[in-house]
Parts: structure tokens; C-alpha cells; sequence
């Protein structure tokens, strides 16, 4: 079964738990570094130019939205992390909702973490690695703004990130990824179609 990704709809953004959907059995989040182009990701993912919000300034997504694929599955937009101009206060906010998300979300069934080709694996991504691991939740990375940079820095910053992850232990599918330039979209539309699929085949209907 193939999801078609191009016809998700924005279906609302959560501020609380209680606020999730209660109609979905496969969901696929993304998460990121604030600027790393996660919204951007989602709209060329989706081929919209508008679905999910972006912004040149960083932090800007501080729900977690909601973009309905089919009648039983989302992809989710979490807040970008590691952007310290909001109050702490707000940070501490963003923080709790989003773990409690990640940990609790049943319908969760894979993550895509978003990370800038010139600035992959900061502290911050790592934290986000091990999570995934230790709560055994499915990783899949896109390497963005490839359009960015040369080939061959491409083909080294590539080479690096998946040794890094290998060298500690992590099994994770990596790619390069330009929502400009369209490169890698059908690679990752793949990944995340099949993920949908596989969930909503072992994963009861809620009616």
C-alpha cells in the first residue's frame, strides 16, 4: 500500500497533549534544529509550497502541527529545538510537550531528523540520536541544503555522518536532501510511505 504524500492537509497544531488528533494510527514527526529547513522539508516532501509554515527566523514553529496524509495517518511538525531566543519559560513549554509526544504518542512509528549539511551532528542532534535508540524508535536523516555546498563536500559531510553514526553504535538510514534544487525528494518519499504503510498494516482500525 502506497501513501501518497502529496495530498496531506494541515489538520491543527497542539499545544497540549489533549489537543492531539485522536483519529490517527501512523505518524511520522519531524525534528530538528531550528533553520535547518524541517518546514521546508515537509512542503517539498508534500509537493506544496505552503502546507507547513516556514520562516527565516528560526524557532518559529512552537505547536506541533499536524498534516493529515490519508484517513488514518499524519506527518507531525515538532517545534525546532536548540534556539534560545524564546523565554525559558516558553523553552521549558516546548520541551515537555515535545517529550511527551516522543515518549507516550502510540501512533508515532518514525522520525526524521533534520540537520543542515554545513552544521550536521552538533551536541544537540546527538541528544536526539540516543533518544530515538534508547526508546527504540525508528531514525531516518535528512542531510538538507545540499544545494549549499560542492559535490565533493557533499560526498565527504555524507561519508562522515554515516561513519560517525556506525562508529557509536547507530543503524539509521542517511541522505542528502535540497528542497531548492528537488534533490532527494523521491528517495525520502519512499522511506516515509513505506514506514506509513508498514504501520497501518500491523496497527488495528479505530473504528
Amino acid at each position: 500500500m502506497k501513501i501518497p504524500l502529496t495530498q496531506a492537509r494541515f489538520t491543527k497544531s497542539a499545544s497540549a497533549v489533549k489537543n492531539f488528533p485522536t483519529d490517527s494510527r501512523a505518524e511520522i514527526a519531524f525534528c530538528g534544529r531550528s533553520n535547518a529547513g524541517k518546514s521546508s522539508a515537509i512542503n517539498a516532501l508534500c509537493r506544496q509550497n505552503s502546507l507547513a509554515r516556514t520562516s527565516k527566523t528560526p524557532g518559529r514553529t512552537q505547536l506541533i502541527n499536524f498534516f493529515k496524509v490519508d484517513g488514518d495517518s499524519h506527518l507531525v511538525d515538532l517545534p525546532g529545538y536548540g534556539y534560545a531566543k524564546a523565554p525559558a519559560k516558553v523553552q521549558l513549554q516546548w520541551q515537555r510537550l515535545m517529550e511527551n509526544y516522543l515518549v507516550n504518542r502510540n501512533a508515532l512509528c518514525g522520525l526524521v531528523l533534520v540537520m543542515d549539511i554545513r552544521h550536521p551532528l552538533t551536541e544537540i542532534d546527538w541528544t536526539m540520536i540516543r533518544w530515538t535508540k534508547h526508546y527504540q524508535r525508528p531514525l531516518y536523516i535528512l542531510l538538507t541544503k545540499v544545494d549549499k555546498v560542492n559535490k565533493n563536500d557533499t560526498v565527504k559531510t555524507l561519508t562522515k555522518v554515516t561513519s560517525d553514526l556506525e562508529k557509536q553504535g547507530f543503524n539509521c538510514g542517511v541522505q542528502v536532501f535540497s528542497s531548492t534544487k528537488k534533490i532527494g525528494i523521491s528517495q525520502a518519499q519512499k522511506k516515509i510511505s513505506a514506514w506509513l504503510s508498514e504501520a497501518l498494516e500491523r496497527t488495528p482500525d479505530l473504528d
